[in-house]
This record gives C-alpha cells, sequence and structure tokens, in this order.
C-alpha cells in the first residue's frame, strides 16, 4: 500500500511560481509511475507531468512544457512539482498518483491506483 502526501500549494499572482511536493511512503517503488493532475472547479482531473521511478523517463502535458518541471529524490521518496508562469486557468487543486506499470506517456487517471488528498493552488490578482 502506498500512501502519497501532496504540500505546496497556496496562493500566487499571475506568472508568479509554486513548487509542490509529493510524499510518498510504503510499498514499493521500483515499478511505480508517479503523475502529477490538476483539478480545476467543474472540470475533470486532467494531467500535468509524470515521471517513472526507477529510471526517470518524464513526460509533460503540451500545456506545461517549458514551464513546469518533475523530479523526483528517490532517497527521500519525494516527487516535486516546479511551476512557472502561471496563469489564472491553472487554479486547482493539484494531486499526485501512483500506479505499478502505468504508462509514462498520457496515462489516464483511472490507471493509477493510490492517490493523494491534493493540494490547493490559486493563481490570482
Amino acid at each position: 500500500q502506498v500512501q502519497l502526501v501532496e504540500s505546496g500549494g497556496g496562493w500566487v499572482q499571475p506568472g508568479g511560481s509554486l513548487k509542490l511536493t509529493c510524499a510518498a511512503s510504503g510499498g514499493t517503488f521500483s515499478t511505480l509511475t508517479i503523475g502529477w493532475f490538476r483539478q480545476g472547479p467543474g472540470k475533470e482531473r486532467e494531467l500535468v507531468a509524470t515521471i517513472d521511478w526507477q529510471d526517470r523517463t518524464i513526460f509533460y502535458a503540451d500545456a506545461a512544457k517549458g514551464r513546469f518541471f518533475i523530479s523526483s529524490d528517490n532517497g527521500k521518496k519525494m516527487v516535486y512539482l516546479q511551476m512557472n508562469s502561471l496563469d489564472p486557468t491553472e487554479k486547482g487543486v493539484y494531486c499526485c498518483g501512483a500506479g505499478s506499470g502505468v504508462a509514462i506517456v498520457n496515462p489516464p487517471p483511472g490507471s493509477y491506483r493510490y492517490w493523494g488528498q491534493g493540494t490547493q493552488v490559486i493563481v490570482s490578482s
């Protein structure tokens, strides 16, 4: 059983930056894919970025490329999401998900077995 806890959300002005953290514990990590997802108000959960725990292969959704950066510290069992140049449309609850054998590219949210509670991001002036 993998447990995930997100942190680092908060309020930021448009154009600002935030760094989110996903702390993982329990279970076996070598086969996991970790994904960051955003769920805006009244919207479905959408993929932001994914990372393979073992070889650190990374995938970004098109909207995240060049502004968001996912990374991991396997020793600390942490996955980070650095978000830059945030836009008000990117507000929402950011969650990390984990699953074994999940595709790196465009994995559907339903393919993740484990989820954290999420951390709220507000982008507003």
